[in-house]
């Protein structure tokens, strides 16, 4: 668990927890590191969950699949993100969404419940790891209206710009990578992969940007 330790710390559930005190605090909510390989599922729809879980290493996705199969892809997990917060505290509903592991993921399993229990060893990290759940939470929430901003565009060129808009400033260059491939990138915005790759190229070639496979130029 050593190896993680510097992510721990930097994930938003364990902001202002030192080094030498998370190990505690592991202990104190049962948490267990577990590994799942490229193409299973982390969590799945329907699942009544009692743990969150914290990426340590690799790449996930939130995603949803309707009746006739259509996927949509919610949302990308990097290593030191929170996912399953909303569906493991008390008194929640089962999963809405699958969590799938794009590549092999290492995933620590933390037992979100017993952060609103009385300690038995009167840890003093309580108070602070549930102001850093709420945060955790309220991030979410700020992520999932980018997106809806996203998918209020009424073309498949608008909801484009409005992302690769978004992704250049978050990068803080002109330049920048997206972390999907084409199909998973239409599953994302919700478009049609053909179409898409068409305003691409159209508007390679009317210069309001360049692309080479993920990497993205505006102009």
């Amino acid at each position: 668990m050593k190896k993680y330790l510097p992510i721990i710390k930097n994930s938003k559930l364990f902001s202002g927890i030192s080094e030498e005190e998370i190990e505690s605090v592991l202990d104190c909510l049962s948490a267990e590191k577990r590994s799942f390989q490229k193409g299973e599922y982390i969590f799945r729809v329907g699942e009544h969950i009692v743990e969150a879980a914290l990426l340590l290493e690799g790449c996930a996705y939130i995603q949803k699949e309707d009746y006739w199969g259509n996927l949509s892809i919610l949302n990308e997990i990097s290593p030191g993100e929170l996912f399953g917060e909303a569906y493991a505290v008390p008194q929640s509903e089962p999963m809405v969404n699958n969590v799938l592991a794009v590549t092999p993921c290492e995933v620590l399993l933390i037992n979100l419940q017993r952060i609103f229990m009385v300690c038995p060893s009167n840890c003093g990290f309580h108070t602070q790891l549930i102001q850093n759940l709420f945060i955790a939470i309220a991030s979410k929430n700020r992520i999932l209206t980018q997106k809806l901003e996203h998918m209020s565009q009424r073309t498949t060129r608008g909801k484009l710009l409005s992302y690769l808009s978004e992704q250049s400033v978050k990068s803080g260059s002109s330049f920048f990578r997206v972390p999907f491939n084409r199909q998973q990138l239409a599953d994302f915005l919700s478009v049609d992969r053909s179409a898409m790759s068409n305003e691409l190229s159209k508007m390679r070639k009317e210069g309001k940007l360049d692309f080479q496979r993920n990497y993205f130029t505006l102009k």
